[in-house]
């Protein structure tokens, strides 16, 4: 008796493992459509940004006027490669980083007019 409910449990769990067998690929699935997720919201919005920042960097010239992130408003007078030399207002100057321009003031200025 013992034997005949033996033989049936082994019978079970070598249906049940033969049933469970999925393909390898299904398990890599959920993490393949999380980085797909990602990559959609969060890496090429960001990639997109930091292009676009940087050839307004690159695009800079002389007399332009510009607003860093620290919120100083001035004209360019003076480029290098990673410094600007910026006339904030008659004889003021200040040498910044280029990385840390924001942008042109004319669209700072539509920005406000919008409003």
């Amino acid at each position: 008796m013992l034997n005949l409910l033996i033989s049936s449990t082994y019978a079970q769990d070598a249906a049940g493992a033969a049933a469970q067998q999925q393909p390898a690929w299904m398990g890599m699935a959920p993490f393949v459509i999380i980085f797909m997720i990602f990559y959609f919201l969060m890496i090429r919005p960001q990639k997109k940004k930091l292009e676009e920042e940087q050839s307004m960097l690159n695009s800079l010239t002389k007399g332009d006027e510009i607003y860093t992130k620290s919120g100083i408003i001035g004209k360019i007078v003076g480029l290098t490669d990673k410094i600007v030399t910026l006339e904030v207002s008659d004889g003021m100057k200040f040498k910044i980083l280029r990385s840390s321009i924001a942008g042109p003031s004319s669209t700072l200025f539509k920005k406000q007019e919008e409003k």
